[in-house]
């Protein structure tokens, strides 16, 4: 029996009876998450670090839809690591290791050269581009404060393999500096593309890059994910398919 804090609620993710513990008062996961996670590919033999996992969410829909061998998932946020936790219970899920720090300090959990993919859902808002949400776990989540883009690019490098993937998702207006952090630590860009709202405004860039790729990428045509009156679509696995 699971027992839940106050604020906190069982959500249903619609995929393979899978459930997260969610807390009104905490950082929760929004469509960013989804989109990430039906892109992200794991074979079966293959194990991957999440980096900033939050509640867990993106780490336990690829566990159960993909059945790769281990996730290890770094989430700084005491609140948020001990849900997660509870989260992989109530699911009832044996391959995913969560640790409770940044990942500045993987060094002391993972060994460099041994990890095949790395995903992440990191916080990207510059400091001082934005008013600081006046929730700090929302704050940490959104702003790079804790994980500066260049100590985020370097932490995956260290960790990948040759030939290892690194996916993410991010802002579509720093799409460039990620694309520049990626390369000059030699992971090439290989799949890219961005969301849309439904008037045609790019907001998440997602790209999968791959460490001591060679030169070459494809742009996949764009992922609308709300229509035009700005409601989300609700079917954004279907659509994501495609890609």
């Amino acid at each position: 029996m699971i027992e839940l804090n106050e604020n906190e609620r069982i959500e249903d993710l619609q995929c393979e009876g899978l459930r997260i513990i969610q807390n009104k008062n905490l950082y929760t996961f929004t469509s960013d998450s989804v989109v990430l996670a039906n892109f992200v590919k794991l074979k079966k033999r293959e194990v991957a670090v999440e980096i900033g996992s939050g509640s867990g969410v993106i780490s336990i829909l690829l566990s159960q839809k993909q059945k790769n061998k281990h996730i290890y998932a770094f989430e700084l946020q005491k609140e948020l690591f001990d849900m997660s936790l509870k989260s992989i219970e109530l699911n009832q899920i044996d391959n995913i290791t969560v640790y409770n720090d940044k990942v500045q300090n993987h060094m002391k959990y993972i060994e460099n050269g041994s990890v095949d993919v790395v995903f992440t859902n990191p916080p990207y808002k510059r400091e001082g581009s934005a008013e600081l949400n006046k929730n700090s776990s929302r704050a940490i989540a959104r702003h790079e404060s804790n994980l500066p883009l260049k100590d985020l690019i370097k932490s995956a490098n260290d960790m990948l393999k040759f030939g290892g993937r690194f996916y993410a998702v991010y802002d579509a207006d720093r799409c460039c500096e990620l694309i520049y952090e990626l390369m000059l630590n030699k992971i090439e860009p290989k799949r890219m593309f961005f969301t849309q709202n439904g008037q045609g405004k790019n907001i998440l860039f997602v790209v999968e890059a791959v460490k001591g790729g060679k030169h070459g990428v494809t742009v996949l045509p764009p992922l609308i994910t709300n229509d035009k009156e700005g409601n989300y679509i609700h079917d954004i696995q279907k659509i994501r398919q495609k890609h």
